[in-house]
């Protein structure tokens, strides 16, 4: 096996499965197929931990409880996908956004003690959480994470039916769910931090050498990383140089820590030809100017997604419009050479995240996300698959 802080499982099979970017900037084929299983799309052959999710497989408390939200409107199942995840033990946290109309939920869990055909996805922690219009509850959930302390933070951007009408609900906030007993234990507004040019993106949590947590939002819109001082109850925004942000389309982050404490952010939007990292200790004081650092240029000047980090100083891409999947250790340049390939992509799927968890392995969330952005993934709605990451090998 290949030695990394987590495992990745290198196989002597072919497989499929690889590279997305979290926006509508990047398109995909047409051709993806929309079938859950049994496809050209399905060669894992670790199908005893690949789970597949769709929208069409919830767990309801009730047959007319789901009737009810069928006839009303409020449950599309075509129009449900999860695009961000985290894992926890045998179970994994979703995210599912109300991109569209008709999501019943936007944060949902998965058990994954045992690898099924299809895996319902329970809303999380709770139905009554869930009710959109209700702005002590969750409106549309773009990103989570879960801290070392069990504590998952949901990034609720407020607004909902955002590929189709947008719709304001609510004020943007932070909701912090403490895992272990399932209770809501804070709640920020982040009303104070953003503009009318925000478009909050990703979230991660940091801690400081003396356990003090630290949010950090990306705000591809206004050009900003969104610092939050749980303990301090203190925020900053940090503005990025123009010449980060050669356009507002996707804004990626992922933290590297290393054995020390001491943490990075490495940030790119999509569009822009360089990486670039700020460490953790600048970004709790809000000190931004100066502090910036440029990485280098993407490897043959290819836009590159961000896809996530390892828990300590490795960090995963892919290509736009490419599937596979490489790592980067960041203690080394960043340049083609230090790239290794850990997953060999197929034409079906796009990776929307690559994370730490389950069985120390690292794990690729894959859906076909530009079909989804384009109204083409038929009845069945989107092909969503969560599983290891995979390297192929010779024989």
């Amino acid at each position: 096996m290949l030695q990394l802080p987590l495992l990745l499982l290198l196989v002597s099979a072919s497989v499929v499965l690889g590279g997305y970017s979290s926006s509508t900037d990047e398109a995909g084929s047409a051709d993806a197929s929309n079938s859950i299983g049994g496809t050209k799309c399905d060669k894992n052959p670790l199908r005893e931990l690949t789970f597949q999710l769709s929208g069409s497989s919830l767990h309801w408390p009730c047959e007319s409880t789901k009737n009810i939200y069928v006839q009303s409107g409020r449950y599309v199942p075509r129009n449900v996908i999860v695009t961000r995840a985290q894992l926890q033990r045998d179970s994994a946290f979703v995210a599912l956004p109300r991109y569209k109309q008709g999501v019943p939920f936007t944060l949902g869990k998965v058990n994954l003690k045992k690898g099924e055909c299809l895996t319902k996805i329970a809303p999380y922690p709770c139905w009554a959480i869930q009710e959109e219009g209700n702005c002590q509850a969750l409106q549309s959930v773009v990103d989570i994470a879960v801290d070392p302390n069990g504590l998952l933070w949901a990034l609720d951007v407020g607004i909902v039916n955002t590929l189709e009408q947008p719709i304001r609900r609510c004020s943007p906030k932070i909701v912090a769910i403490n895992t272990a007993n399932n209770k809501v234990v804070k709640s920020i507004d982040l009303s104070d931090l953003v503009t009318s040019e925000s478009r909050l993106q990703f979230i991660v949590v940091d801690y400081s050498k003396d356990n003090k947590p630290f949010v950090y939002v990306a705000d591809a819109g206004a050009r900003s990383i969104l610092v939050y001082d749980i303990t301090a109850n203190k925020s900053y925004r940090i503005v990025l140089p123009k010449a980060t942000a050669p356009t507002s389309d996707v804004l990626y982050v992922a933290l590297t820590s290393k054995p020390d404490g001491t943490s990075t952010l490495f940030f790119s939007y999509l569009s822009s030809p360089r990486l670039y990292s700020i460490k953790g200790e600048y970004l709790r004081v809000g000190q931004g100017a100066g502090s910036i650092i440029d990485v280098g240029p993407k490897p043959y000047g290819k836009q590159a997604v961000l896809l996530g980090a390892d828990g300590g100083t490795s960090l995963f891409f892919r290509y736009k419009g490419e599937n596979d999947i490489y790592l980067w250790d960041s203690e080394t340049c960043f340049k083609a050479a230090n790239l290794q390939e850990v997953q060999r992509g197929g034409d079906c799927r796009l990776s929307t995240q690559v994370l730490p968890g389950h069985k120390r392995f690292m794990w690729a969330l894959e859906s076909n996300f530009h079909d989804f952005i384009s109204d083409r993934t038929g009845c069945n709605g989107a092909s969503i698959v969560l599983h290891p990451v995979v390297r192929e090998c010779d024989d």
